[in-house]
């Protein structure tokens, strides 16, 4: 089959305009040649004979007339045993090998391979000789850290297949033939335990997209109990630079019960990627007790690597995701920050010259977005068991205004909104989630009639303090004034958490509904005092023994004293209840 070439006709950035003699594709992967050098691109529009491609490379030295040799085949990613505990960038070449071959300095044209091509897996058959399958059937598994990695039917197989040879248990590696299919024209089709897939295509091998009903457990109070994420669902952090974004996502990758963590670094400062590189080889994995690592994948692509990468970086972390759901799995991806990738679509539109949308931003950054998150799901596998990713993403607004184009393009597809707070990370609270700004359309461990009530509590509290700022606490009365103390004390007590603390930093299912009905109960009560200054002491102290209780082993000897302290204390100036919440605790009950 001939090679499709082409010759470079002008160089904009990292965009190359190229005549082409012969067939090109959308999304097809091209090499500009430089001396020994073959630089990565793809194609991201085509006019006649006139190809435009994105450089993933850095565009030094091309020149008008260079070659460029077309592969056929689209971008795209290995799939196979290996993926996890892997650091990879936008292309999936994995970063340490590439760093032990080049040094300091990542040089440009070097592409290794994403899977190791040495490594030994146990395989083990699960179909036998003669069996009939079809694409992202099990052929057998192999052992992946905790999980048992399913070898599959490349997705791309059509029609049904018949086994006519399959390899015995044994080790193999990835790039071994472990089975031969007959297709249904009599065609033999070979399989290893890796195959490659378009990071474009969704891969969609599943019987029945379900919705998202389950929630995922993050085990941060704030968002468990008021703030919910589905398992299969979307949610959004935007927020202002040094508000917690980073921090908050590795908490929540840490903690969250999920399967498999995914990490794309999708254009973010370099600083915080090095961070993160530290860190989670050395965090200990709550569900094995061993390195967080063992079930991460992390795609690293900083702000100071060409931007065509972030883009890739994207779609490459969300294509691994999937391929992990189609074992029954469930994936947490975490894409960190989508506004660098927004930006790159920016300056690639700007040199494409398409009709600015605003803020200069393409006319189709909404559809973009939306086709990203759109590939977060539940699904229901052929076998019946069900597999999930769930989709996080920070933004990055500048001056931390949440009206700019990518932060209310991602809100409209979202199903929650944790916005953080410039104000809330001044003083320090943290998460520093904007509990009145931020919503969910997740249900939550807790009754939201309950929450609800607690919420409006907290916006009562916010009313009372802007007007205190005006007529002062001398001004307020003591009713309101009660109201403002119990919306102060649900906030430090619940909504803020202490990440550095080895008991408050994760806090489980029963844990949160155990706290929050106490701390309902004492929203829920009224109180007998003669003053504003009694009040004030009254919750002060019932805070700082609250947080001692938060800080105590669940169950624990200390536990129990202090709550049996914290309920002796709110029954000493308890005069009744609020009758709303005592409808509710009736219903409830």
């Amino acid at each position: 089959m001939a090679v499709t070439t082409g010759t470079i006709l002008g160089v904009n950035g990292n965009m190359v305009s190229v005549q082409v003699s012969g067939n090109v594709a959308l999304n097809e992967v091209g090499y500009i040649l430089l001396e020994d050098q073959r630089l990565k691109s793809e194609v991201i529009r085509i006019t006649g004979d006139m190809v435009e491609m994105q450089v993933f490379e850095m565009t030094r030295g091309i020149g008008i007339g260079d070659r460029v040799e077309f592969s056929g085949e689209l971008l795209a990613v290995e799939l196979g045993p290996g993926l996890l505990s892997q650091i990879y960038d936008g292309l999936q070449n994995p970063l340490p090998e590439l760093a032990s071959q080049c040094g300091f300095f990542l040089q440009r044209g070097i592409y290794l391979n994403a899977l190791d091509r040495t490594t030994k897996w146990e395989f083990t058959p699960a179909v036998s000789i003669g069996d009939v399958v079809s694409s992202a059937d099990t052929l057998g598994t192999v052992p992946e850290g905790i999980f048992s990695h399913r070898i599959m039917v490349p997705f791309n197989f059509k029609g049904r297949f018949t086994v006519v040879s399959l390899a015995s248990k044994g080790d193999y590696t990835v790039d071994t033939k472990i089975a031969e299919l007959k297709d249904e024209n009599g065609s033999i089709h070979e399989v290893t335990m890796m195959f490659e897939w378009p990071v474009k295509r969704a891969i969609s091998n599943y019987e029945e997209r379900l919705r998202p009903d389950e929630q995922m457990v993050t085990k941060v109070r704030i968002i468990d109990t008021f703030l919910p994420v589905a398992l299969g669902g979307t949610y959004c952090i935007p927020g202002p630079f040094g508000a917690g974004k980073t921090v908050l996502q590795q908490v929540t990758s840490r903690n969250a019960e999920v399967d498999i963590v995914i990490v794309a670094a999708c254009g973010e400062r370099a600083g915080e990627v090095v961070e993160t590189l530290k860190e989670f080889p050395e965090l200990i994995d709550p569900r094995t007790g061993r390195t967080l690592m063992e079930r991460t994948v992390i795609i690293c692509n900083t702000s100071s690597m060409p931007v065509a990468a972030r883009e890739a970086s994207v779609y490459t972390a969300v294509t691994i995701a999937e391929y992990y759901r189609q074992m029954g799995l469930n994936i947490l991806l975490l894409a960190d920050s989508t506004s660098r990738w927004a930006q790159a679509m920016r300056e690639m539109s700007g040199r494409l010259e398409e009709i600015p949308g605003e803020e200069a931003f393409p006319a189709y950054l909404e559809s973009v977005i939306a086709s990203f998150y759109e590939r977060a799901g539940l699904v229901r596998l052929k076998d019946g068991s069900k597999g999930s990713v769930t989709i996080g993403g920070t933004v990055s607004p500048a001056g931390g205004n949440f009206e700019e184009p990518v932060t209310q393009a991602t809100l409209k597809v979202v199903g929650a909104f944790h916005g953080l707070s410039r104000d809330r990370a001044n003083a320090r609270k943290y998460p520093s989630i904007h509990p009145l700004d931020s919503w969910s359309k997740y249900g939550g461990l807790i009754d939201p009639q309950l929450t609800q009530y607690a919420r409006d509590v907290l916006f009562r509290g916010n009313e009372i303090d802007q007007m205190m700022k005006v007529v002062g606490e001398e001004g307020t009365g003591l009713d309101d004034y009660t109201v403002y103390q119990k919306s102060e004390f649900l906030d430090r007590v619940y909504l803020q958490q202490d990440s550095f603390d080895p008991v408050d930093a994760s806090v489980g299912v029963e844990r949160q509904r155990h706290v929050f009905n106490l701390i309902f109960d004492i929203l829920a009560a009224q109180y007998n005092f003669a003053s504003q200054r009694e009040a004030r002491e009254f919750f002060n102290k019932l805070r700082q023994n609250f947080l001692d209780y938060n800080g105590s082993e669940w169950k624990s000897d200390e536990f129990e004293r202090l709550e049996n302290e914290i309920k002796q204390m709110v029954a000493e100036k308890k005069n009744g209840i609020d009758p709303g919440a005592k409808k509710l605790m009736a219903v409830n009950a």
